[in-house]
């Protein structure tokens, strides 16, 4: 009998571990699978199931890319055998596909009991959802003007060409929905179908995005336009598709060359939204465990934010003088020179600044978070990945400049700012990374501490006005009407004196808040208020440098160099596998930077 009360009280092994599960235990779908149904604990069998199906779904998608880059690859080196319409077919197929499981996916399996009992609050945070409906609009715009430009030309052009951009509309609105209002689910329900329903949209964008990459179909043929619109001027004659001189056609040529980098912007951001939804799939988040989530304060910071404006504006100048040559005619040489120098300036600047604020977080004494975190392995990947675009680009420029001539004034800028643009990448990444890895200031007892002396500082220095106030309303309320006069006078007085109270009150608080403002900078510590200082330049930075190329500055592909050196087919990959990367690297620094700045 003893032997078997000390069994009951006495909990096995895994009892002990289920009892650190929440209480809401019965609503758990652990995951099955056929190949593991012989192990003899639930946490274990669960736990195969899930490197099961992540497995499976993997190999799923890896099939389907493969599938893809075939496809892409024949097109590319046999036109004959393998068109681009026989690409979008395919691509087609596997979007109405993930169409089809996205829209099960609203009104089936989120709609099950107990399917999302879990957010994850790292996932989708609220730049990554605006970027994708900035990228999604803009996408959207991209294929309305390739059906507007193809149906002016729709005598001499295949109806795919229409067909194609009017399913990858439908694709883009059902995607940027589900990822908006879904991002943060961590489904438990329909483990394996929801995984291979993620990993194949996943490879869906990987497809488009390469495709993008790879295409240059119709930039091949508007500058075959321009060279059969000279030649028919020269007085030869041409029997090729020319777009009618109007202006319509036009505003469609130049709307989809200006588009088109925005496209692969969305899919390498819905890759990555998606990706962290998959890690999600069957993810229990304990309730024990305390978010602390810092909220943005424009506080503390003074330099930073001064710098960075600086350089937005000395940026915005630099590029509006380049689309204005760029756009009127070829760009002359003196905006190539301009244009690089800004960039010689401006890199060093943030390389220093990166290297400063590495080693500020070395002297630092904050404990790393080694809590498991998807989002932040993903951001993590996401940086060191993207930074690949644009370093590769930079050693293809260095390669090209040393071949031909270095020592030409614009080829030394060129070579200057690839080799910048390399240093400053990775010195930054440094930096996100280690800031990405650190504990996040408790400044609970700080904050309470500086309302505090805010307060007071406001109280001491102002108790004149305060008595004039409240004398003035005791002095009112002694007054008693006697005749009508009188009493349209003190309430003309009342008014007058209700609006220098306002006024009074208003000035209270501008002095209360620039108090508040100048005692919180001088409070924080020299370190917290210096990596502050870095982060905010380096958000500023990056987001001119997102700017510019992103709205049409690619002097890469426009200054002639390497477009010479490569061949303008090679060149063009190159560029459209970089340019895209490298402006989905400043964004994503930018996001990195941010939470660096409200965690220091």
């Amino acid at each position: 009998m003893s032997g078997n009360k000390a069994s009951r009280q006495k909990p096995c092994h895994h009892c002990k571990r289920s009892a650190s599960v929440p209480p809401d235990t019965s609503t758990i779908h652990y995951e099955k699978f056929w190949l593991y149904r012989h192990c003899s604990s639930v946490q274990q069998r669960d736990r195969q199931a899930q490197k099961a199906g992540q497995l499976f779904s993997g190999l799923l998608a890896m099939n389907v890319v493969f599938l893809g880059c075939a496809f892409i690859s024949s097109m590319i080196f046999n036109h004959v055998a393998i068109t681009l319409a026989d690409v979008w077919i395919l691509l087609s197929i596997l979007k109405v596909l993930c169409m089809c499981w996205i829209i099960y996916y609203l009104l089936g399996t989120n709609r099950q009991p107990h399917a999302v009992l879990y957010r994850d609050s790292h996932a989708g945070p609220i730049w990554i959802q605006g970027s994708v409906l900035l990228f999604s609009s803009f996408s959207i715009l991209l294929n309305a003007f390739q059906i507007g430009y193809s149906a002016i030309l729709i005598q001499c052009k295949s109806k795919v060409e229409i067909v194609f951009p009017s399913i990858e509309i439908l694709f883009i609105c059902t995607q940027a929905f589900f990822l908006w209002h879904h991002s943060k689910d961590c489904i438990q329900v329909q483990h394996n179908l929801t995984r291979c329903g993620l990993m194949l949209t996943i490879a869906t964008n990987l497809l488009l995005w390469l495709l993008a990459v790879t295409n240059d179909t119709i930039h091949t043929e508007i500058e075959s336009q321009l060279r059969e619109v000279e030649q028919r001027l020269a007085g030869n004659e041409t029997t090729s598709c020319i777009c009618p001189n109007t202006t319509i056609c036009k505003v469609f040529q130049k709307g989809y060359i200006l588009f088109y980098p925005f496209n692969t912007e969305y899919c390498l951001v819905c890759c990555s939204m998606l990706y962290v939804m998959w890690k999600n799939v069957g993810r229990r988040i304990s309730h024990h465990v305390p978010h602390i989530k810092p909220k943005f304060k424009l506080q503390g910071v003074v330099f930073g934010p001064l710098l960075g404006a600086t350089a937005v504006i000395i940026g915005i100048c630099v590029f509006m003088i380049y689309q204005i040559q760029a756009t009127g005619s070829a760009p002359n040489r003196q905006v190539f020179v301009m244009y690089y120098s800004y960039y010689i300036v401006l890199l060093p600047l943030m390389s220093v600044a990166a290297v400063i604020g590495t080693i500020i977080h070395a002297l630092e004494k904050k404990e790393l978070d080694t809590l498991k975190n998807p989002t932040r392995s993903l951001d993590v990947i996401l940086l060191m990945g993207a930074a690949l675009g644009q370093i590769g680009m930079s050693y293809f420029s260095i390669v090209a400049i040393v071949a031909t001539n270095p020592r030409d004034l614009l080829n030394i800028l060129i070579l200057s700012y690839s080799v910048l643009l390399i240093f400053q990448s990775i010195t930054q990444n440094v930096f996100i990374i280690d800031g990405l890895h650190r504990q996040p200031f408790v400044a609970a007892t700080e904050a309470r501490h500086t309302g505090h002396a805010g307060q007071h500082a406001v109280a001491s220095e102002l108790p004149a006005e305060e008595e004039t106030t409240t004398s003035s309303k005791q002095e009112r309320t002694q007054i008693s009407p006697g005749k009508e006069e009188e009493m349209k006078e003190e309430q003309n007085h009342e008014a007058y004196d209700q609006r220098r109270v306002s006024m009074l009150e208003l000035g209270q608080e501008i002095r209360k808040v620039s108090l508040s403002y100048l005692h919180s900078y001088s409070h924080l510590s020299w370190k917290r208020r210096a990596l502050r200082e870095i982060s905010f330049f380096l958000v500023l930075c990056n987001i001119i440098l997102w700017v510019m190329p992103t709205f049409g500055a690619h002097p890469v592909f426009e200054n002639g160099l390497e477009k010479s050196f490569y061949g303008y087919s090679t060149w063009f990959a190159i560029v459209n596998f970089g340019l895209p990367l490298g402006v989905f690297y400043r964004m994503h620094s930018v996001g990195g930077l941010l939470e660096v700045y409200v965690t220091a």
